[in-house]
């Protein structure tokens, strides 16, 4: 495993890089002491309302509001875990959400989590 540092929109990040296959295709990790992104990445406009994206694969641990309930903007509406840590996925924008995806649900990078409306 090699370590570096990375930097994002002005916050240092230490990423971990192992071989894991002969094609040397590479895993990133984060370190524990590491920040993790705490939101889903700009959210898409819709005529429904603004979609919620997964920023990174990981497994849905929690819904924190009911379906259907009032959020505001920045509010955690979910914990998706990803490498072993807890990410808390916030509003966009304030509205009522709507949930595509249950807890205990797998995700890809870029799966639709809700839609705020």
């Amino acid at each position: 495993m090699r370590n570096f540092i990375i930097t994002v929109d002005g916050k240092q990040y230490e990423v971990g890089v192992e071989e894991v296959d002969a094609e040397n295709r590479a895993q990133i990790g984060f370190t524990a002491d590491t920040p993790a992104a705490t939101s889903a990445p700009a959210p898409a406009q819709t005529a429904k309302g603004t979609k919620v994206l997964s920023p990174f694969p990981g497994l849905i641990k929690n819904l924190l509001v009911d379906s259907g309930a009032s959020v505001k903007k920045d509010q955690p509406i979910l914990v998706l875990e990803a490498m072993k840590m807890d990410n808390d996925i916030t509003a966009p924008c304030d509205g009522k959400v709507t949930f595509h995806v249950a807890k205990g649900a797998n995700v890809e990078s870029d799966a639709l989590l809700a839609v705020i409306g």
